[in-house]
């Protein structure tokens, strides 16, 4: 059959046979772990054939350990997926091979993650060859996994075909794939933390401090950091606080650039020269300018107005703390930090599940303030407003906001002391979720009564709540 043609199409040549069963071979591990016997003797004969170790093909070993043994192989990984274009425009079918083998051992290795409990040794492993992906599409090691902009969840590969128009094209270019790729490996490194025993990890800093902080692991850590010590202990603080220093920067970045309150002009301007309005103090002198000598005169300099109206505000936050709202147990948390470095603005946090507990005095430090909450347990939002409603001194300089998916035990009595927030004229903010992603559920009851309450309920990306917040408090 490798013989014949269709009328008008060439047969493919041996080299793109080749190329084509170790594609094939990749595609059927990574959908089926079982191996087929007929692509394995014939993947193994192509690798040989070529003068490539056999290794390859062990999805046991890293390639961390196939590079040890055969140095030489190091260099070709490097940008192996980012290949530069040939200057003659033509294919050499023999190095595409080669290339075929080497790009199938990056993404095996990386992408059938397997199943069941994940070893630390395993884990090492899994982000040596993630890093060996990250080399071969030109980013350096770490790169793709540090970024936030990605899935929650562990899932499968980026759904990338070996080639771009099938098996007979050129070996893909898959850089141009890197904003798609970068947020999987951290899903995929997510979901092998779920699957480790952590301790083992935290207890080792070589192998903590190879770990990727991402929401996942920090819900892990929260959950489990009293039953930590000694060093597992401190290697868990310092993920969770390279996570909330990393979430930090961007949520403090979105409330600089967020709305501000209005220019106050009853308060003279500070004559200072960095308030200085050049552009007004010239066209205000312009009639003192001397054409013989082709200066101008300056009587009086302008100064730019810079005072805000600003009148001081209370923000209280209460936070659902159960286990199905974690992310925004951690957004908010850092977000309440941020506003209480603001100017007049007086914050107090509380977080609860079927208790309540108030957090105020670490309400600048959302590293301790994690550190005190404890995630999981029922929820029963009365016991927090029996905290939050005595801190409303002054209603009309009053915001709540009250994050929460809201599948709550006595509904009707909590939602009417939230109308009654409302009415005194505080500004009550119902919130659905604050996640990176803007994914969440809102009981439709609670989200139902807080629409017709005139006050609906928020839920989306967490730039909502601080465009809401900004223009309240500022």
């Amino acid at each position: 059959m490798s013989e014949q043609t269709i009328e008008g199409a060439p047969a493919p040549d041996a080299e793109e046979n080749r190329r084509q069963v170790l594609y094939w071979r990749l595609l059927a591990r990574l959908f089926d772990p079982e191996e087929q016997a007929g692509l394995e003797s014939a993947s193994l004969a192509v690798v040989e054939d070529i003068g490539l170790p056999s290794a390859l093909l062990d999805p046991g070993a890293s390639v961390d350990s196939v590079v040890q043994r055969h140095p030489e192989l190091a260099a070709e990984f490097d940008g192996l997926m980012a290949p530069e274009p040939d200057e003659d425009g033509g294919r050499d079918r023999a190095a595409e091979v080669r290339r075929a083998a080497l790009v199938s051992k990056v993404l095996l290795n990386v992408f059938a993650t397997g199943s069941g409990t994940v070893t630390a040794e395993q884990l090492a492993r899994w982000q040596s060859d993630a890093g060996w992906l990250e080399r071969a599409l030109g980013c350096r090691p770490g790169e793709l996994r540090g970024g936030r902009g990605g899935a929650n969840g562990a899932g499968g590969g980026p759904g990338v075909s070996p080639t771009g128009t099938g098996f007979g094209g050129p070996t893909p270019d898959l850089s141009r794939l890197i904003p798609e790729i970068g947020p999987e490996l951290g899903a995929l490194e997510a979901g092998l933390v779920k699957r480790m025993h952590l301790r083992e990890v935290l207890a080792d800093p070589a192998l903590a401090s190879r770990l990727t902080p991402s929401m996942s692991l920090i819900e892990q850590l929260l959950r489990d950091k009293d039953n930590l010590s000694g060093v597992a202990l401190a290697n868990a603080k310092s993920l969770i606080r390279r996570y909330v220093d990393e979430v930090a920067q961007v949520l403090r970045t979105q409330v600089e650039k967020a709305t501000v309150g209005d220019i106050d002009r009853s308060v003279p301007p500070k004559r200072v020269f960095r308030n200085l309005d050049l552009d007004r103090t010239i066209w205000k002198n312009l009639t003192n300018w001397d054409p013989e000598g082709e200066r101008l005169y300056v009587d009086r300099l302008y100064y730019r107005h810079t005072s805000r109206r600003t009148t001081p505000q209370r923000l209280i936050v209460v936070v659902d703390q159960s286990g199905s709202m974690v992310d925004s147990m951690v957004n908010c948390t850092i977000l309440a930090s941020i506003f209480a470095g603001l100017p007049k603005v007086d914050v107090h946090l509380i977080a609860y599940d079927t208790q309540a507990l108030d957090l105020t005095p670490w309400a600048h430090d959302p590293f301790e303030t994690l550190l005190r909450t404890k995630l999981g347990g029922g929820t029963d939002g009365t016991v927090a407003m029996a905290l939050a409603q005595p801190k409303i001194a002054e209603p009309r300089n009053t915001v709540v906001v009250w994050i929460s998916d809201f599948y709550e035990w006595r509904t009707d009595e909590l939602f009417e002391s939230m109308a009654a927030v409302h009415r005194s004229g505080a500004k009550f903010i119902p919130v659905g979720s604050v996640t990176s992603s803007g994914r969440g559920s809102v009981n439709p009851w609670f989200r139902e009564k807080f629409k017709d309450l005139g006050t609906p309920v928020i839920s989306g990306h967490i730039k909502k709540l601080v465009r809401e917040l900004k223009t309240f408090l500022t």
